[in-house]
């Protein structure tokens, strides 16, 4: 019985141990991808991959396609993607650094001028 206990806790702090190394690699993953990386994985599902809008989602949501969304000023973007907008758009201040959500804002932009 002592040899069953003693396996069980073990495999239950290996088990805790191998989440803490997650949750500490998770921020530093997310730090580590690109832009573009990041408006794939956290935008392009609404805004599309081409920033026009045109996906299932985006379509649902009312997504406006880029170049309307290019009379907003960088700021005002950097403000939407902090804070999010409405039941549609969640914000990415806990998730994302200011520096990757400049670089989203940014990389989006880029998306208007193509």
């Amino acid at each position: 019985m002592k040899s069953f206990l003693e396996n069980s806790m073990n495999a239950t702090l290996m088990t805790l141990a191998c989440m803490v190394f997650f949750m500490a690699c998770v921020p530093q993953l997310a730090a580590q991808q690109g832009a573009d990386d990041l408006y794939n994985h956290k935008c392009a599902i609404c805004h599309g991959k081409d920033g026009l809008g045109n996906t299932a989602k985006g379509k649902k949501v009312q997504v406006k396609d880029v170049h309307a969304n290019m009379k907003d000023s960088r700021d005002d973007m950097v403000k939407v993607v902090t804070d999010g907008k409405g039941d549609n758009m969640d914000s990415y201040k806990g998730e994302l650094t200011s520096k990757q959500i400049q670089d989203i804002v940014d990389y989006y932009r880029s998306l208007g001028q193509k």
